[in-house]
């Protein structure tokens, strides 16, 4: 496995490059993800990878989806990757970084799970007293913990272009009534049990994001990633503190740093400095060690 990986270009159909993963097509049932070393900021990919990112963002999904199967079925196969990439050198560059999935039809929605108030929650909780149509008490605190954790859905950006958080009548219109039930329900079972799990083990996820599909059945499949530190806040238990930004293990450090730069948000991103690059993979690392050693 290379040590960083900013892009791939694999003998396959490359069907997607995104801010993040590369998609090939691996047959006609089938994909294979490769999630390299880029970061986004502010749906900006950023120039400069994170040594060993995608590994990270890769080892932490596969147990997550390992550890969530009995809430809902996951879009992981049980095919080898050498069986899809046979030439050796092709392997070896994405080993450790790379899926293959099951080809599933992907839900527009993004399915958003929020524990604390931060980011857009916090900023829409000052403007209206609420978060996507859910109204909450007066007086909570930024980054301050929800009485209970809310569903609060996003529409599907295109590369380039800002998701929108709508309520969930809006999810109801897009999905029907039962598959837009479901999609919470499972939505909030794996953020409360995996959240609980994190806590044991000093982190916090403070919010997160979910990728549903369906198989040819209609089954709801969970799909992309899931609980990671591009897809989650992740902070740490013993110096959280209500009432401000917390530090984090995510790529909401790399986020506070270009706040600090004339930058207006679009692209291309600017460079990172060596010392960012480093403390971002050191974040990712430490972030992986303590969820699934």
């Amino acid at each position: 496995m290379k040590d960083v990986l900013y892009e791939t270009n694999l003998s396959l159909p490359l069907l997607h490059r995104g801010k993040v993963r590369d998609i090939y097509a691996a047959g006609d049932d089938h994909l294979l993800i490769v999630t390299t070393d880029r970061l986004s900021a502010f749906d900006v990919v950023l120039p400069d990878p994170i040594p060993g990112k995608g590994a990270v963002l890769t080892a932490v999904s596969n147990f997550w989806f390992r550890q969530t199967e009995r809430i809902v079925a996951n879009h992981l196969s049980d095919i080898p990757l050498a069986e899809v990439l046979p030439d050796a050198t092709e392997c070896s560059e994405v080993e450790g970084r790379a899926v293959v999935v099951r080809k599933l039809k992907a839900l527009p929605v993004e399915a958003i799970v929020r524990g604390y108030l931060i980011g857009s929650g916090w900023k829409e909780y000052r403007q209206t007293g609420g978060v996507c149509g859910i109204h909450l008490p007066e007086g909570l605190q930024m980054a301050g913990r929800l009485p209970e954790a809310i569903f609060t859905p996003s529409t599907k950006a295109a590369i380039g272009e800002h998701d929108e958080n709508i309520e969930f009548e809006k999810i109801r219109e897009l999905l029907g009534d039962g598959l837009s039930e479901q999609v919470r329900s499972v939505s909030m079972e794996i953020y409360t049990s995996c959240a609980a799990y994190a806590r044991e083990r000093g982190i916090i996820i403070a919010d997160t994001k979910f990728e549903f599909g369906q198989d040819d059945d209609g089954r709801l499949i969970l799909i992309d990633e899931i609980l990671t530190p591009d897809s989650s806040r992740f902070w740490p238990a013993d110096s959280y503190v209500a009432g401000s930004s917390p530090v984090s293990f995510d790529k909401q450090f790399v986020r506070d740093y270009l706040e600090t730069l004339e930058w207006d948000k679009t692209p291309p991103g600017p460079k990172l400095p060596p010392d960012i690059i480093e403390r971002t993979a050191a974040k990712y690392r430490e972030a992986q060690a303590r969820l699934t050693d």
